[in-house]
């Protein structure tokens, strides 16, 4: 009841976690652990590379991401900077990304590589999403400035250290998250979900499940983060406890 929203609670975690493992990636068939003290860095780096960017609160950013590290760096970026996270399945075709940028309203997206920008800075021309933000080398595209992620985490470094005094002034029923469906029943539609929505659920599932957690609990997320599911239960719950 303490944490005003996701990136707060994420915050005050690392500063008790340190430089304790808490994200891995496998990389060449081995899983390689980062700490809590080197994600937290680079999330403030991130989220105040965005406001230098043009991020304003309440803005939407598309991400675009596989599973792993930058993702998560990423998403709790977006909302420590009091933005909203528009998560976009890695399946998405061209048509299905310019739906979501605009009927999100879109003013930035994220994308990891090269293969999945193919479809996506294509319906960022169409849709006038006019900045992308890319995780791997990723060429150019007519009519989208394409900007290096590491270039953004430098132009975020200096001012950094404002960063949690910004997210903590993210409130409860602020919005976190736009989910969209899978579109099953006609377009995809954006599920509105705010930090108490996600806090709350957090609260269920931890009196449920509060027997069986030991402390030192690994969880493997396996859905795409951009589902509801995934994005409390694999992200934000493991966080929270």
């Amino acid at each position: 009841d303490d944490w005003p929203n996701l990136a707060t609670m994420f915050f005050d975690i690392a500063g008790q976690y340190g430089d304790r493992p808490f994200l891995w990636d496998k990389l060449d068939g081995s899983y390689v652990p980062r700490n809590w003290a080197s994600i937290a860095d680079e999330v403030r780096a991130l989220s105040a590379g965005l406001r230098e960017t043009g991020v304003e609160s309440g803005d939407r950013v598309v991400l675009v991401a596989e599973n792993g590290t930058n993702w998560v760096i990423a998403d709790l970026a977006i909302i420590a900077a009091g933005a909203i996270t528009v998560p976009a399945y890695t399946t998405n075709t061209e048509a299905l990304h310019e739906h979501v940028l605009n009927d999100s309203g879109a003013r930035l997206a994220i994308v990891s590589t090269a293969a999945l920008a193919k479809r996506l800075l294509p319906a960022c021309t169409k849709a006038g999403t006019p900045t992308v933000i890319a995780i791997d080398e990723v060429p150019a595209s007519n009519g989208v400035e394409v900007v290096a992620w590491s270039d953004i985490l430098v132009r975020g470094a200096e001012s950094a250290g404002g960063v949690e005094a910004r997210a903590a002034e993210v409130g409860r029923k602020d919005t976190a998250c736009f989910i969209y469906t899978s579109g099953t029943g006609g377009m995809p539609k954006g599920v509105i979900l705010s930090h108490h929505a996600v806090l709350s659920n957090i609260e269920s599932i931890y009196l449920a499940y509060k027997p069986l957690l030991s402390g030192i609990d690994t969880f493997l997320s396996f859905l795409p983060l951009s589902h509801s599911y995934e994005h409390t239960a694999g992200l934000y719950f493991p966080i929270s406890i």
